[in-house]
């Protein structure tokens, strides 16, 4: 009977957010975003403020930053031909980070990513930049016949290969790479809700207080975990998105 007691939300109060400041669509989730791009914004010019031979505090978060972004991601799936796609890949990962981290953070607890209205434009910038950057580097005819009729395949095979080519490249490349930022971060989000609940729910119970410190500990292992999952899915999505523009920059050997 004690544990019928314990109540959980339905699903919708974790979702659904009101307008806010008496602007029609622009709710918690609008706001996130806002605050996510100033504090990007300001970090990288206070750290540009007073640029030092030895870099220290801000300064060397930033160019640790700027160097992760351009070694690990733009070299490793681009080369040296990427390094003009640095302040793109740059914004677009710290953004992603900071937007992700407001999951683990205290009286907000939730990643503006757990909602599609946010990472689908940003795959659909993606989605643009590839075929703008495809056909501006090889031409329209060329990008189309080396993405969907690959070299060296037998001339047979490409009544299979082209159809599938075309949908995983102009069709699901946006879709998958939207629904997997989405996926992971709403699921992070709602087991943070679930084990946080269940700890201030056990919390006022005394006859279950004895089990208390299980679902807080799951909840600070969670926390910790997610954390990750924040840093690790910034760090996915950008470097599709520069698998995906890097590819379309050379043709297909």
């Amino acid at each position: 009977m004690i544990l019928s007691a314990l109540e959980f939300p339905p699903i919708e109060e974790l979702l659904e957010w009101k307008d806010m400041f008496g602007i029609p669509g622009f709710n918690k989730i609008a706001l996130l975003c806002v605050v996510s791009a100033l504090i990007v914004a300001t970090f990288f010019l206070l750290a540009g403020r007073r640029g030092q031979l030895v870099p220290r505090g801000i300064q060397n978060i930033a160019e640790s930053t700027v160097e992760f972004v351009e070694n690990s991601i733009i070299m490793q799936t681009m080369g040296t031909d990427g390094l003009s796609w640095l302040p793109f890949f740059l914004t677009m990962f710290t953004f992603l980070l900071v937007a992700n981290l407001f999951e683990i953070i205290p009286f907000i607890q939730f990643p503006a990513t757990a909602r599609m209205a946010i990472p689908l434009p940003l795959a659909l910038v993606v989605y643009i930049a590839f075929i703008v950057t495809g056909v501006k580097r090889q031409g329209a005819g060329k990008y189309l016949k080396t993405t969907l009729f690959p070299p060296g395949v037998p001339w047979g095979f490409y009544f299979l290969l082209t159809p599938i080519e075309f949908i995983s490249t102009f069709i699901m490349r946006p879709f998958s790479l939207a629904v997997r930022l989405f996926a992971n971060m709403l699921a992070g989000h709602l087991l943070l809700v679930t084990f946080a609940l269940l700890t201030a729910a056990l919390f006022t119970k005394s006859v279950l207080a004895v089990i208390l410190p299980l679902p807080f500990a799951m909840l600070m292992a969670v926390t910790v975990f997610e954390l990750l999952v924040a840093v690790l899915q910034a760090f996915i999505f950008t470097i599709l998105a520069a698998v995906y523009i890097g590819e379309s920059m050379k043709p297909q050997h």
